[in-house]
């Protein structure tokens, strides 16, 4: 990215990067790019020089004060020169617990988080695609800067990376009778949906001056950044804001909560908001934007407050399966997929049957009649196996080759993909190719596992993370030398198998996906409020 490389004297910032340079100064060598909203400092990747990065840009105003839950709104332009070379604040949350397979050290989490990154080795207008990457974390937890998400070595295959933060937990997916009420489309609970469609309103903007191309853009995300994606698809409201989807391990075609109906999912939402505010001892709205930040997170998580896209009549105008049923979502190229062992670091596997007898229980307490079709699919000579594998299917596959089979309604290619590559350390542990241990892969970051990977696994880094560029390029995935990734279709059930070796491969399971057709149906049905 040619840029004005130099060493320029610059100001000590505090926590974050994110203040017009000011105060006292230090030395460092930084990159100037000016952008519609003002001028950038960011650095190079010391791993590739051409690469630069940008942390810590604001996309949209502090959704603070009255702001809590309301849309929010475009970031204000500058004067001068904003340093750009630290992530900014995570969204307020409290980390996953010390000694949970997730944990990693907290960061600075504040409400003020609507801050986005990005990374580049083209010229300003040389209009490379650009993906943007939505974090997991149960909607909950994560951030844009979590460190396998660096975008460098993606960004060194001639791709513009974004990742992005957006409001978690109660703060973007709560929901209340008054908040409705003031909503001029009367809906309430997706502000964390809205975030992210204001970041893509960002990159339409401002992604030319970084190199990127706002006609070419892929949205990626993995567990409940994937739902986001899903999520994405199916709202009205993202109509030209990007023109590709990578889903990894999650979609909400399975029913999903309402803004002030019962459904199969659970009560309305504004009916479990106003029982929040009950617990938490607030008699209006306007005490519960007045209580403090940290203290709302707390207790709502105490309170076991339930975070989920909500179908709001606007933003998600209808169940997601109805919507991708009928063919009113995004018409883009999709690819989506899950990986084998999804259960083993999502509890799973705790506190398994011990007998058949008490598996058939389980099962008949979770599938009613069709408890007996379920255990023709996972027997019971393998309790572990089966509990594992129902629960990844349930959860994950199913919502993945459903979605690549919906697409064939608004007339895109689906390219689905089963990733069963075990990581370094996940055999010895018995973890298998487990939850969001993809994502190194793609990002080709295996550096930032935890246990030291082989020379297989950066040769598979490689491959897998080509095919996910490729897709960003051109609509259709390939790496050099490796297997044609056919489409998916109800006809032609092509797959990807990413393995110790990357083949292609047709019929996945099919036995599986016609069960939980059922099981899903009948979740579909009515409820009686």
């Amino acid at each position: 990215m040619r840029k004005t490389l130099k060493t320029l004297l610059v100001a000590a910032v505090g926590l974050w990067a994110g203040a017009i340079v000011a105060q006292q100064p230090t030395q460092t060598a930084l990159v100037r790019l000016d952008t519609p909203q003002g001028a950038l400092l960011g650095t190079a990747s010391e791993r590739h020089p051409q690469v630069s990065i940008f942390k810590g840009i604001p996309y949209a105003m502090p959704p603070v004060g009255q702001a809590r839950w309301q849309a929010p709104k475009p970031a204000p332009s500058w004067q001068g020169e904003r340093l750009a070379d630290s992530f900014g604040p995570d969204c307020l949350q409290q980390p996953y617990p010390e000694g949970s397979f997730f944990y990693r050290p907290a960061r600075v989490s504040s409400e003020d988080c609507l801050y986005l990154n990005v990374w580049s080795a083209a010229e300003p207008g040389a209009d490379r695609p650009v993906m943007v990457w939505i974090h997991g974390g149960a909607l909950t937890r994560g951030s844009g800067a979590i460190e396998t998400y660096d975008g460098t070595n993606l960004a060194a295959k001639d791709v513009v990376v974004v990742t992005i933060n957006y409001r978690l937990g109660v703060f973007g997916f709560f929901a209340h009778p008054e908040l409705v009420s003031e909503s001029p489309e009367f809906s309430a609970g997706n502000y964390g949906i809205l975030d992210q469609i204001e970041a893509l309103r960002w990159v339409q903007e401002n992604i030319s001056a970084f190199g990127g191309d706002p006609d070419n853009v892929t949205i990626f995300g993995e567990s409940a950044g994937a739902w986001s994606v899903n999520l994405l698809t199916a709202s009205p409201l993202t109509e030209g804001l990007f023109h590709k989807v990578i889903a990894q391990s999650g979609a909400r075609l399975d029913t999903r909560v309402a803004l002030d109906r019962q459904t199969s999912a659970g009560p309305p939402a504004i009916n479990s908001g106003v029982e929040l505010a009950t617990q938490l001892g607030a008699a209006s709205l306007a005490d519960l934007r007045n209580m403090p930040g940290r203290e709302l997170l707390d207790k709502a998580m105490a309170a076991g407050f339930r975070t989920d896209g909500i179908v709001d009549g606007w933003i998600i105008p209808a169940q997601p399966y109805e919507i991708f049923s009928e063919g009113r979502q995004r018409a883009v190229p999709v690819m989506v997929g899950f990986n084998s062992d999804e259960g083993t670091t999502l509890g799973a596997a705790a506190n398994l049957p011990s007998t058949a007898e008490a598996y058939r229980a389980r099962l008949q307490a979770q599938f009613g009649d069709f408890a007996d079709l379920v255990l023709d699919v996972y027997p019971e000579d393998n309790i572990r196996e089966s509990v594992l594998a129902s629960f990844r299917d349930a959860t994950f596959g199913w919502n993945m080759v459903t979605w690549a089979n919906l697409t064939r309604h608004v007339g895109q290619p689906a390219y689905l993909y089963y990733f069963t590559h075990q990581p370094p350390g996940a055999a010895e542990a018995n973890l298998g190719a487990y939850h969001a241990s993809e994502i190194a892969y793609a990002f080709n970051n295996v550096q930032t596992l935890s246990s030291r990977g082989t020379a297989l696994d950066y040769r598979l880094a490689d491959i897998m993370s080509d095919y996910w560029v490729n897709f960003a390029h051109h609509g259709q995935p390939s790496a050099p030398g490796q297997a044609e990734w056919l489409p998916y279709s109800n006809a032609e059930r092509n797959y990807l198998l990413i393995g110790t070796e990357v083949s292609a491969e047709t019929d996945l399971m099919p036995d599986n996906w016609a069960v939980f057709d059922r099981v899903m149906d009948r979740r579909r049905q009515p409820v009686s409020d």
